[in-house]
């Protein structure tokens, strides 16, 4: 491997930017901002043939997009700081946990920062600083910029926002069925973290970088969400920030005899009740060529677009599953194959 610095192309409101700077600085890497900049965003578009961000630049000259390859990868290329488990269930629980908070989070991210207009206006200038001005939400806008980019946030929510929120069925008009969802999606959280530092225990996993990067984005970031946290403000806000500090985070080893964390079952219960049903349908409507479909979460039908990808990610869970042999591994039978996870994820 060249030596140097890792590129992180992206902006600080992103998601999947978040998630790949949390392992960056869990990793122990040499790294540095690289912003998305209207500028540069033609020349970087071109080289990666693609227009999603993170996009990362590696030492060797080469730049590349999609987290789920990424992550695998410098948890090969950095074992002092692996963030994949090499036991079956441990390995199989961070692919399956991962793929839940890389795709339901969404839902959640994008209505709480587009469906409000008072939110939409404090991200529409943040954003501005990364895309426009090339440097850090943290770097206060002065009265001038902050009306010049006044109008920036109808904008993007015009441009992106607003479509955002229709292919993910989380309109303005489901904000009471996304609030009470996600409310019990901080209540599974709280009851795991008051005993565990991380998803699967005393070692952070690819799942966590998933779970603090819409975090560190959305959650205890923009106005609108920040105000939902209530009661579990504090556990979040901690957690989250553990990933973002300047000070490297001291872990133990994974469990020992390839065990999980009893709490991790208040998390796979809430992903029986959610997650599946969304990415079942999703996935079904899908491979029909159905460009819409409906699914019912708890909360009545709601009606969101097919998006193939998700069936692309399951495929390539579903070849790591069988590299675990995991229809044959009692614990992975027994935590996964009665909730319907494990049938969805091996189903041809």
């Amino acid at each position: 491997m060249y030596q140097g610095d890792y590129r992180l192309v992206g902006n600080e409101l992103s998601l999947f930017t978040r998630k790949l700077e949390a392992q960056l600085r869990f990793q122990r890497l040499p790294w540095r901002w690289h912003f998305k900049t209207q500028e540069r965003t033609p020349e970087l578009e071109a080289r990666a043939g693609t227009h999603f961000i993170p996009l990362l630049e590696t030492p060797d000259g080469w730049l590349i997009h999609d987290t789920i390859a990424i992550g695998p990868m410098l948890s090969q290329r950095y074992p002092e700081y692996a963030v994949l488990p090499e036991a079956p269930l441990q390995r199989a629980s961070t692919f399956i946990l991962e793929d839940f908070f890389n795709h339901w989070l969404g839902r959640s991210c994008v209505h709480s920062r587009w469906c409000y207009p008072d939110n939409v206006q404090w991200v529409g200038q943040r954003m501005a600083a990364n895309m426009l001005l090339d440097r850090s939400i943290d770097e206060p806008l002065s009265p001038q910029e902050q009306e010049q980019f006044a109008g920036m946030g109808q904008m993007l929510y015009q441009g992106f926002g607003k479509n955002a929120c229709e292919y993910n069925g989380v309109q303005a008009e489901q904000a009471e069925a996304v609030k009470a969802d996600f409310a019990l999606m901080l209540e599974a959280l709280d009851q795991h973290f008051k005993h565990n530092d991380f998803l699967l225990g005393s070692h952070p996993c690819l799942a966590d970088f998933a779970l603090a990067g819409a975090s560190k984005a959305h959650y205890i970031t923009d106005p609108e969400p920040l105000s939902w946290l209530g009661k579990y403000r504090d556990m979040l806000v901690g957690y989250t920030e553990r990933f973002y500090s300047d000070e490297p985070i001291e872990v133990g080893e994974w469990p020992a005899d390839d065990q999980v964390p009893g709490t991790l079952t208040v998390i796979l219960d809430y992903i029986q009740r959610s997650y599946l049903p969304f990415a079942s349908a999703n996935i079904a409507a899908g491979l029909a060529g159905e460009k819409y479909y409906e699914y019912d979460y708890g909360f009545g039908p709601t009606k969101a677009r097919s998006q193939r990808r998700l069936n692309k990610v399951r495929l390539h869970i579903r070849d790591e599953l069988k590299r675990l042999d995991a229809e044959n591994h009692a614990g992975i039978v027994e935590l996964y194959d009665s909730r319907g996870i494990l049938q969805h994820y091996l189903q041809a």
